[in-house]
Parts: structure tokens; sequence; C-alpha cells
């Protein structure tokens, strides 16, 4: 089976481009940075995908995973810790706080009764099994 990736020339570098000229200049002070996307891993193993999502920075019970048919949809939040003592100041912020969210489609559909997922170390780790096709149907010609 052939791996299907998508191409993108630019990468991060025409966001940290856009980040140096447009970003700072208007930030105020204290704002957090803007908010990257969930990237992820896609395997197939066993007759199942394995997911790994990166989602540093948030608890297990801040995340959301929802499957469709074949469409996966993980949504996360990362809470604000504000502890600002009297006698100092934030000077930079670049941490983000907030939610993100990532939907994907995979080539078959998921058995949710049989998926699971774990959470460590900042990754999230999702294991889909496929639905086991319906057996084919031989139709008598009358």
């Amino acid at each position: 089976m052939a791996n299907v990736t998508r191409y993108d020339p630019f990468g991060d570098v025409f966001d940290d481009l856009l980040k140096g000229f447009f970003v700072r200049p208007m930030a105020y002070e204290g704002q957090p940075a803007a908010p990257g996307r969930i990237k992820i891993d896609v395997t197939e193993r066993n007759g199942a995908y394995v997911v790994h999502a990166e989602i540093p920075g948030v608890k297990k019970e801040d995340i959301q995973v929802s499957i469709e048919g074949d469409q996966v949809s993980i949504s996360a939040e990362a809470r604000a810790e504000k502890e600002v003592k009297d006698d100092e100041r934030v000077l930079h912020r670049e941490r983000y706080y907030g939610k993100v969210a990532r939907a994907f489609r995979l080539g078959t559909d998921i058995d949710q009764s049989t998926a699971n997922a774990k959470y460590a170390d900042g990754v999230l780790e999702l294991t889909l099994p496929k639905k086991a096709d319906a057996a084919g149907r031989q139709l008598t010609i009358q």
C-alpha cells in the first residue's frame, strides 16, 4: 500500500517569518503565542490504525476523542496557570493556553467498541481497529 504524504513546501518557515513581522509588534504584554496544530503520525499495524498525537501540557481529562465512521476528531484544552506574584511581571510569554483541535479521515471505518487511547508524556496514542468488512453476498440470477 502506498503512503500518501501532504507536501508543504514552506512548512513552519512561512509562519515563523510572518510571526516576526506581524505578531510581535502588535502583541501586548502577557499575550500568549498563537496555537500550533496537533501534530500526528498514523501507522497501520495488525489490522488497526495507530495514531500518535503530540499534545504537550494538557491533562488527560482535558482531551476529547470522537470517532464517526472513518473520521477521527481530537480536541484538547490547555488551561492557564496564572500565578503572578506581586513583586514580578511577565516579560515574555510563548506558552499557549486555549483549545486546539484536529480532525482527519482514515481509509476504513473504525470499530469503536475495541478502540482505545493512552496518554503519557504529552503524546496521545490511539489504537483504532478497522471494522470488519461485511461478508459479500452472492446474487442468484433468476
